[in-house]
């Protein structure tokens, strides 16, 4: 009797366990996956405004792999990296560096999918770093007509987290190639910049923690000079004049601009520095997710359903703050390969 019994509860518990996951194999190894797909997201992607574009993706997901989607928001660049890393997430949008590490933590870590550039391939999916000062102190940035990072020496700066592509990757190493060209700088590295003082290269050293951050701790007076990026900021600035991802442009804090930016309305800051860099990927734990929902939320992300999507994709006549915007109308998220990210890779070398 007590062998029935027991028969008949570790029938039970294998009949839930099966209710609550399926099973799976990726790359030859089996996965246990569950009825939960959560997304991790960095602090530039976890603000209020972009609410209603991450519940879209969200929607989109859950109707297509059949499971329900959780968001996982941060206020720190290291907590989206390591939960994607560590098992607490299934996928992430990422930087090209937050990747970079994901993947040197967990080679189970893949990007997935990019978004394209303006030609709808890769050849163009790129966006800018930029380093901006306040409007009135561009023109001491100038050599002649043409801006320089001469003069940021020995100013405070804010860059957004060390584990920023645009937002240190990128711009430290750009000023470590500018300034070790001069016998002074000859041995100037990027750590030297990560930390401000008296003999080091930079007075002050902030951190925004985003790039909507950074940018702020250049408005509000905080520092002299910021490192941040277009897409991340474009939600809440507007072109005022010059080209734009040009240095000499100026951009003005639109009037209605969500929080942080409330507090620094029609504040203009000007670009003295302009840097492409490789598009952020989505990317995804194949320990946790099957070959067979991968295809599907690849499938899903590479649709057209997506690409049209004016919550994902806005267009530019739009007040609406989506994720991307579409300027040609060929844009759209589409795979990558690892190695795509190599040249980023490249810098830290």
């Amino acid at each position: 009797m007590k062998k029935s019994i027991m028969s008949i509860l570790m029938l039970v518990i294998m009949v839930l366990v099966a209710g609550c996951s399926s099973s799976s194999t990726s790359g030859g190894t089996k996965v246990e996956e569950d009825d939960t797909l959560t997304i991790a997201w960095l602090p530039n992607e976890s603000g209020e405004d972009l609410g209603e574009t991450r519940d879209e993706i969200g929607r989109i997901l859950e109707e297509s792999t059949g499971k329900k989607v959780e968001h996982k928001t941060t206020t720190d660049y290291i907590v989206a990296i390591e939960a994607i890393a560590n098992g607490n997430a299934d996928l992430a949008f990422l930087g090209a560096q937050g990747y970079i590490e994901a993947n040197n933590k967990n080679d189970k870590v893949q990007a997935l999918v990019v978004p394209s550039g303006e030609s709808g391939t890769l050849d163009d999916a790129v966006y800018y770093s930029w380093l901006a000062v306040q409007k009135e102190n561009g023109d001491t940035y100038k050599n002649n007509d043409e801006y320089v990072i001469d003069n940021i020496q020995g100013k405070k700066f804010s860059f957004v987290s060390n584990s920023s592509t645009s937002g240190f990757k990128v711009p430290s190493t750009g000023i470590v190639d500018y300034f070790s060209q001069q016998d002074e700088y000859k041995d100037l590295t990027a750590e030297d910049l990560l930390e401000g003082g008296k003999v080091k290269f930079f007075s002050e050293v902030l951190y925004g923690g985003s790039h909507q951050g950074s940018a702020v701790n250049l408005l509000s007076g905080k520092v002299d000079v910021a490192a941040f990026c277009d897409t991340c900021v474009n939600n809440y600035v507007e072109l005022a004049d010059g080209e734009e991802n040009k240095a000499g442009a100026v951009y003005k804090v639109k009037k209605d601009a969500a929080e942080p930016f409330n507090t620094v309305v029609d504040k203009e800051f000007s670009l003295i520095s302009v840097t492409p860099v490789l598009n952020s990927p989505f990317v995804v734990n194949t320990e946790l997710v099957s070959d067979e929902t991968r295809e599907k939320i690849l499938e899903t992300l590479t649709s057209d359903e997506v690409a049209n999507n004016e919550k994902i994709f806005v267009p530019e006549d739009t007040e609406f703050s989506g994720l991307f915007k579409k300027k040609s109308g060929d844009e759209g998220l589409i795979q990558v390969e690892d190695d795509w990210f190599n040249p980023i890779r490249e810098l830290s070398k």
